[in-house]
């Protein structure tokens, strides 16, 4: 596209707005195929979805009272915008004693095949392969323990997110602020911070433990809020829409399960757009330590960087010097 820069007016415009963080990071989606990364994790969360939460319920059914249970489940169905009263959550988690231990451990193992998944998908974008060799149990155990801190998150974002809404709910009663006024606009907004901080945190743990990457930490942020605020948005535009697909009669039964499809294909999207934003150097040939920190393109003492050196992303864990992803081959 190298032939914009030099059309009249807008070139100049052009020319910087490809210099910018936002488009090499775009660049980045393209060259990893992030439609096809998308459409993976798309088709591997719809299949994982539900045994996780029979899984969460099921243990939130031995450990939590009913009032406690239906307040997660309420946030979590507010997570899918306009189709959440028909995706039959109450119910599920209504039969969660049901899940005996059986099942409950062939549920698991999905949700641990998810997790691996997952951390491909996310390197791929860092164009990096999963090195990290060893026992294949001892992978799962590994994969396992992810999944319960990706659920303790998760389950920590939800209730933030609750004692949050409640506490405004609560300060909003006692002040006598009316919901219509300027008060109320206020408060809406202020809950709708308290769920991006959540997002936030959610989000840094899926951008950095999940897939084993050590991104500088201003460009972790930013991909944080980005798509903290993202995710807000999306289920503040989308959700009328999402309602429509689902109740179209052309679909049939199939409505509710399209537009869970969109839904998760919208935010797989979202969060492969984070990763890129973490993934990509600040210039080319940029390569931040493992500590977080940015560096510049030369050596530690100021001196060029050794010519067999390939400049690359910021470090990944467990990944040393191996070869690139196959996504970059691929792109190649």
């Amino acid at each position: 596209m190298d032939w914009l820069k030099k059309l009249p007016v807008v070139g100049p415009l052009v020319g910087r707005l490809m210099e910018t963080h936002a488009w090499r990071s775009y660049e980045t989606l393209e060259r990893v195929h992030w439609a096809r990364l998308a459409a993976a994790i798309t088709f591997l969360s719809f299949l994982a979805l539900f045994p996780l939460i029979a899984v969460g319920a099921a243990v939130g059914a031995a450990l939590l009272s009913d009032q406690q249970l239906h307040k997660i489940e309420k946030q979590l169905a507010e997570q899918v915008p306009g189709i959440s009263d028909q995706l039959g959550i109450g119910n599920l988690v209504d039969h969660a004693g049901t899940v005996g231990l059986v099942a409950g451990a062939l549920l698991l193992f999905t949700g641990i095949g998810w997790v691996g998944s997952m951390r491909d998908c996310l390197l791929a974008v860092w164009e990096k392969d999963d090195t990290e060799k060893g026992n294949p149990v001892v992978r799962k155990l590994k994969d396992a323990g992810l999944l319960l801190g990706l659920g303790g998150a998760a389950l920590a974002t939800l209730a933030v997110t609750t004692i949050g809404s409640t506490a405004i709910g609560w300060t909003a009663e006692q002040i006598g602020i009316p919901e219509n006024g300027v008060g109320g606009v206020l408060l809406q907004v202020a809950a709708l911070l308290v769920a991006v901080g959540a997002d936030f945190l959610l989000l840094l743990y899926m951008l950095t433990l999940l897939p084993g990457v050590e991104p500088p930490r201003h460009r972790l942020v930013v991909a944080g809020l980005v798509g903290a605020v993202g995710f807000e948005l999306l289920k503040l535009l989308l959700g009328s829409y999402m309602k429509g697909v689902a109740s179209k009669s052309m679909y049939g039964a199939f409505g509710v399960p399209i537009a869970l499809l969109l839904w998760i294909n919208f935010s797989a999207k979202l969060l492969l757009v984070c990763a890129a934003w973490t993934a990509t150097p600040e210039r080319d040939g940029e390569d931040a330590p493992a500590d977080g920190t940015d560096a510049p393109a030369g050596g530690t003492d100021g001196s060029p960087a050794d010519k067999g050196a390939p400049a690359g992303n910021p470090s990944v864990n467990g990944g040393g010097g191996g070869a690139p992803g196959r996504a970059a081959a691929s792109a190649g």
